[in-house]
């Protein structure tokens, strides 16, 4: 059986989901669960992929998403592989801890995301054990769950960083008191009278979308060319930074020398911002990255980063200046490739 097509294109919103392997468990406890969310915020900074909605369930995960970049294979891949390791090494466990591959639906945003948003956030009190409550019950559950994006679209000292919260609100009124209270009205409507998931509709197609949006995909993206198969990706070329390009913006960004970042055996905080925009923007593994640096070992390059992200936790000055920097590389033009 062909794996199903992989529709990309720069501002495509996605249903994804991804399951256990043998549907076990990929969350032992709230420590993997923290680390989950630590990965996934890693990951949609590196890839410049905003989450809109999320909810960890035992055995499974979902996420609402959009793609500015049309990178969804490649955040996916970081992702996934990301909280594998870390869940592998904690647990003593070797192999795949997920089910196959992904399973991801293109949305069509303007009739679907905010049902999809919904369908979301009540997946807690969609299973057999919440069934056999009464929709009092389940709402009163529904409030009290922590691991989902739902406390956060109803209360700002809930929210997560990484959770762009505008993009579904701006359908029921905006990121304010009016918009937040209309959404919890419609996530509680929806689960007072049951609302079927709107993936059904994607099925078969992988596409969440009415009649219109549906053909207009296929016309764009699936037409098959005389003699050739369907095109399982079609995307704009993603634009990168070549390596020497990259370290002369950050060093006027800095406003600082190459000899004094990257001289070798020093520690400092830029050589470790520019060993992390390298990784972000260029494309290259980490041994290069060591090479352009100062000649230092992939390892050092891996350790300065992780440094680099637990400081950016907690030294809030770090983190403004550093997406200050972020944000202008982003803004700049670059090459394609």
């Amino acid at each position: 059986m062909s794996r199903p097509l992989r529709i990309l294109y720069p501002g495509a919103y996605y249903h994804i989901t991804c399951r256990g392997n043998e549907r076990k468990e990929i969350f032992s406890n709230d420590e993997d669960r923290k680390l989950f969310l630590d990965k996934l915020l890693l990951s949609s900074n590196i890839f410049n992929v905003p989450i809109l909605s999320y909810v960890l369930m035992k055995n499974h995960f979902h996420l609402l998403l959009t793609t500015p970049e049309a990178n969804l294979p490649d955040f996916m891949r970081h992702f996934n592989i990301s909280y594998t390791a870390v869940y592998n090494r904690r647990h003593g466990r070797i192999g795949h801890l997920y089910q196959g591959r992904y399973k991801a639906y293109l949305v069509e945003a303007d009739s679907y995301l905010l049902e999809l948003s919904r369908y979301i956030h009540l997946n807690p009190v969609r299973t057999k054990g919440a069934a056999k409550k009464n929709p009092k019950e389940r709402w009163s559950s529904l409030l009290k769950y922590r691991w989902s994006s739902f406390e956060g679209y109803l209360y700002l000292g809930k929210r997560k960083p990484f959770v762009n919260h505008e993009m579904v609100l701006a359908y029921v009124g905006g990121d304010n008191r009016k918009g937040r209270l209309e959404y919890r009205k419609f996530v509680r409507w929806g689960l007072d009278k049951d609302t079927k998931s709107p993936l059904e509709i994607g099925k078969g197609s992988g596409i969440v979308g009415c009649e219109d949006y549906l053909q207009e995909i296929k016309d764009k993206y699936l037409k098959k060319e005389k003699g050739t198969r369907e095109q399982p990706e079609l995307r704009e070329l993603r634009k990168v930074f070549k390596p020497q390009e990259l370290m002369n913006e950050f060093l006027s960004l800095t406003q600082k020398n190459k000899d004094d970042v990257c001289k070798r055996g020093r520690n400092s905080i830029e050589r470790a911002m520019l060993m992390e925009f390298l990784y972000r923007f260029c494309r290259i593994t980490q041994p290069e990255i060591g090479e352009i640096v100062g000649g230092i070992d992939y390892s050092a390059v891996s350790q300065a980063r992780h440094r680099l992200r637990k400081k950016l936790k907690v030294d809030r000055k770090l983190r403004v200046k550093f997406d200050e920097i972020n944000q202008k590389l982003t803004d700049l033009p670059r090459s394609t490739i």
